[in-house]
C-alpha cells in the first residue's frame, strides 16, 4: 500500500534494528486520512470472507478496525488489557506478551460480544512476534467462533510472527512488510514473504 509506505518513510522513526516508531500517524497521534485508507484496504481484501465481527486489541488496533468495520458493515470488538468493574465476569481471556513494552498482560473480551458461529477478522497495528494475534486467536477459539484471517497495518518481516501465524494455516494480509530496519533505514519487502 503506497500511501502507508510513503507515510512510514516520511514520519516514521527507526529507533533500533528492531523498533520502528510510527506514533505520528498510527498509535499515538492518528492521521484520519491515512487510517481510513488503511481500514478500507483491509476491508477490501476480506470483503468476500463473510465476516460478522472484527476483533482487535486496545488501543492501537482500534482506529484501523473502526474504518474496516464501517466499510464492511460489521461491529468491532476490542480485547481490553486493563481491568474494569464493568467487565469482570462472563469473559473470554488470554495472556499476551508485548515486545515493545516487555510486559505480559491478560486480555479480555465479554462473551456477550463474541459468540459461537461468528466469522471473525483480526486487525492489529503491528505483527512482530505474533503474541497479540495468538492471544486473539485463543479468545476466538474459546468463543467457538471462526477466524477468517488477520489484517495487519505493518508487519516486521524479519521477526517470527508472520511465519508463526501463516504456518497455522491462517491468512495474513499485511499492508506494509518491513524487511529490515538496519542502519536506521526502512526497507520494505515487495511481494509476499517466503520462508525457508
Amino acid at each position: 500500500m503506497k500511501l502507508l509506505k510513503d507515510k512510514i518513510v516520511e514520519v516514521g522513526k527507526v529507533l533500533s534494528k528492531d523498533v520502528l516508531k510510527v506514533d505520528a500517524f498510527l498509535n499515538h497521534q492518528i492521521d484520519p486520512v491515512v487510517i481510513k485508507a488503511i481500514g478500507e484496504e483491509i476491508a477490501n481484501r476480506y470483503k468476500e470472507a463473510g465476516i460478522t465481527k472484527i476483533l482487535t486489541i486496545e488501543s492501537s488496533g482500534i482506529a484501523p478496525s473502526m474504518f474496516a468495520g464501517l466499510e464492511l458493515g460489521v461491529p468491532v470488538v476490542f480485547a481490553r488489557k486493563s481491568k474494569s468493574v464493568t467487565l469482570s465476569e462472563n469473559l473470554l481471556t488470554s495472556q499476551v506478551h508485548s515486545f515493545t513494552k516487555n510486559i505480559t498482560s491478560d486480555i479480555s473480551v465479554s462473551k456477550d460480544f463474541l459468540q459461537e458461529g461468528e466469522t471473525v477478522l483480526i486487525i492489529d497495528d503491528f505483527l512482530a512476534n505474533g503474541q497479540a494475534v495468538l492471544g486473539l486467536l485463543e479468545i476466538i477459539e474459546q468463543a467457538g467462533a471462526t477466524t477468517t484471517g488477520v489484517g495487519i497495518v505493518i508487519e516486521k518481516g524479519f521477526q517470527p510472527g508472520g511465519k508463526l501465524i501463516r504456518e497455522k494455516g491462517i491468512r495474513v494480509e499485511s499492508l506494509a512488510i518491513i524487511q529490515s530496519l538496519e542502519d536506521g533505514k526502512v526497507e520494505f519487502l515487495e511481494g509476499a514473504p517466503t520462508y525457508e
